[in-house]
């Protein structure tokens, strides 16, 4: 423990030089002696640091010569804070979503569009070997109904992890739901009825546009920041028209930006003075690339108005369907909602997901996640740099799954993707993350794949369409 702790941050320290261009690309590193000789560690600590900058892509061993740095720095600009303020078109929107996930089980396509880990990501040995001890271990086998609330071991876990971010809940303050949008829905249903109005970021994940629809609501969109998320003063002349606002704080979903805590504590006071709710959805914050996780709103809830949403969906078994929601004051009408539409949480995969938090898995796991989507995420911002036109301007997430590319206003990314399915690569137009009008030359890519020679090619290849397009 005390090695690992000691090689990551040597890794850190160097991968800020270098990002930071104190050593240049091209420039020979250190030799393992001197950098050994420099923090007085061991051969094989200092070994580990270089093989964690040659993971994420920073350096590169020459045989006979040593290690040199790779990093090309990112010439791309980051784009700018969004400004939605048109005309609805729904009807749009649900068109292209079918389109784009007709294929989404298809092996044959590269598919950026899907914000998940792929399965050689996932430790699916471990969890098939907790499903079958479920299945054991549960009253019938986990044929029975679960308790209302969900499984006790699993809401006692989840609890545990809240002390991080010094959320302090217990395990009564949580209800396990079939994943985050579930808990969503059972919210929205909770706090608001048909011909009420919602704010939202802008862009935002398609699937609440689509829920937010369907239980008749309106949407206001509100123009939202790459790097710190809502613009808090937009969301502060909305707030006398709205019944509850949702929010991705912790790398939004598809722009991949992170509130400061000033901004979600001002957010936090802001909608308590006037006693409306905030359905956070926290789907992504254990996703982090820095040293610490970044705190939800819900840290900074003093009036239970804030409530609280996770999942391991998005990090773990996206197939099992095990979310949770802490509702503070609305506890009991997210519980009715529970009763009415569900009854009861799918019991065995409940069990298998509490056994594989509770042994100390879970955060084994995502150190290494975390790892890999960090190096994933610099790879894959080299290669849009690279091969993609000149005007391109993309995110700069620090945790998640999602970039956020902004093309040449003439590029129309639903056009793309019809040229790029046809080569077996999928994309997700950003014109589907929106009721409006806007958005028409973005897209979202996920780099949940592990970076090899086939996505850089797959990149390369989109890169030359849109070159071709402009």
């Amino acid at each position: 423990m005390m090695k690992t702790t000691l090689y990551q941050k040597i890794a850190e320290t160097l991968s800020d030089q270098i990002q930071s261009g104190t050593i240049k690309t091209g420039e020979k590193m250190p030799s393992l002696r001197d950098l050994k000789r420099e923090y007085g560690v061991s051969m094989n600590t200092v070994i580990q640091a270089y093989l964690e900058l040659e993971s994420q892509g920073l350096i590169i061993s020459r045989p006979k010569s040593g290690y040199f740095v790779n990093y090309k720095p990112n010439r791309l600009s980051v784009p700018s804070t969004s400004n939605p303020e048109g005309i609805e078109e729904p009807e749009c929107v649900e068109s292209l979503i079918a389109k784009v996930y007709t294929s989404l089980n298809d092996t044959r396509i590269t598919r950026f569009s899907l914000g998940v880990p792929e399965n050689e990501l996932l430790p699916i040995a471990k969890l098939n070997k907790e499903l079958v001890n479920a299945t054991r271990n549960l009253k019938g086998g986990g044929t029975e109904y679960e308790n209302i609330q969900g499984n006790q071991k699993l809401r006692r876990d989840i609890a545990r992890f809240t002390y991080t971010w010094n959320g302090n809940l217990q395990e009564e303050d949580i209800i396990t739901t079939a994943g985050a949008m579930n808990a969503l829905s059972f919210a929205l249903m909770a706090l608001t009825k048909k011909g009420d109005t919602i704010a939202v970021e802008s862009p935002v994940y398609f699937g609440i546009l689509q829920l937010a629809k369907s239980l008749g609501l309106h949407v206001i969109e509100l123009p939202t920041n790459p790097i710190t998320g809502v613009e808090l003063e937009a969301l502060k002349k909305v707030i006398p028209k709205i019944k509850t606002c949702i929010l991705i704080s912790n790398f939004n979903n598809p722009l991949g930006s992170c509130m400061p805590e000033t901004h979600k504590k001002e957010v936090v006071s802001m909608l308590a003075k006037y006693g409306i709710p905030l359905i956070e959805d926290d789907l992504y914050g254990d996703v982090y690339f820095g040293s610490n996780r970044p705190k939800p709103c819900k840290a900074f809830d003093k009036e239970g108005l804030v409530l609280w949403i996770g999942s391991v969906s998005k990090t773990l078994a996206p197939g099992y369907r095990v979310g949770w929601i802490a509702p503070g004051k609305f506890k009991e009408k997210i519980i009715h909602q529970k009763l009415i539409h569900t009854v009861s949480s799918t019991t065995i995969t409940q069990e298998a997901i509490a056994n594989f938090l509770e042994k100390g898995r879970y955060e084994n796991y995502l150190r290494k996640l975390r790892k890999t989507l960090h190096s994933n995420s610099l790879h894959y911002a080299r290669a849009i740099a690279e091969y993609f036109p000149e005007k391109t301007k993309i995110s700069n997430p620090q945790g998640g799954f999602m970039l956020w590319v902004e093309l040449e206003e003439k590029i129309n990314t639903v056009e793309l993707y019809e040229k790029a399915i046809r080569q077996n690569i999928s994309i997700a137009p950003g014109r589907m993350s929106t009721l409006q009008n806007q958005f028409n030359n973005c897209m979202r890519l996920s780099y949940g794949q592990r970076w090899s020679e086939h996505i850089e090619d797959k990149l390369k290849q989109l890169g030359r369409i849109a070159k071709r397009m402009s």
